[in-house]
């Protein structure tokens, strides 16, 4: 599990020089101050992590169990609420603001966020099939998936067979990318690579866990 994690909004992708002079292609995260609203551990909550809010909201937008939520915790009421699993919590109390310098340039991060919906797709656009043959009797089956099941036994199709159906939109962990650099006064992370989601999608950034 992460040691540190904070939440940002993806801002779209550009690219940077490094020191040889390289071009490195970045993913612009905005990471705006969070704050701490609650503080869950294993004694209470069976485990450890932090609930965050960022952003500000209208108390008179609340419903009530959101406004009840963020009075008990004497937090002004952010846009939304995100829960971070960290290994140790001891350290955080609630109303304590983090920032994009929890992360340094150099770390490794995990960065997860809801990919973009696609729709509805055949099987060779959502799962990478090769398609049928292009001629020698293949007559409108190109894209098609073939067989999909058994006959008269067990006359059924077996639970997650790869079809046609919707593609995206699910939540997708892209691994050990490298932080390029973090700006505290911008309130800018710039992460080598690619992460999920569409432009404005809320994404939690946390320490590699499988490392470099």
């Amino acid at each position: 599990m992460a040691t540190k994690a904070i939440v940002g909004e993806k801002v779209g992708m550009t690219q940077v020089w490094d020191e040889e002079n390289r071009v490195v292609p970045v993913t612009v995260l905005r990471v705006s101050a969070c704050r701490v609203v609650q503080v869950k551990t294993p004694e209470s909550d069976g485990y450890s992590a932090i609930q965050v809010t960022l952003g500000v909201k209208d108390a008179g937008k609340l419903n009530r169990p959101e406004a009840g939520h963020f009075e008990k915790s004497g937090v002004d009421a952010g846009r939304k609420l995100v829960e971070l699993r960290l290994d140790d919590v001891s350290e955080f109390t609630v109303g304590q603001e983090l920032a994009v310098d929890v992360l340094e340039q150099g770390e490794r991060v995990d960065v997860t966020a809801v990919s973009k919906g696609k729709g509805f797709a055949g099987a060779m656009k959502r799962h990478g099939f090769g398609g049928a043959s292009a001629s020698h009797g293949a007559h409108k089956n190109h894209r098609k998936p073939g067989a999909i099941g058994q006959c008269a036994t067990p006359s059924r199709v077996f639970r997650g067979k790869k079809m046609p159906g919707r593609m995206g939109n699910e939540k997708v962990t892209t691994l050990n990318l490298e932080v390029v650099k973090s700006d505290p006064e911008a309130e800018v992370l710039l992460v080598r690579g690619s992460v999920p989601g569409p432009r404005g999608a809320t994404v939690v950034i946390r320490d590699a866990v499988k490392g470099s």
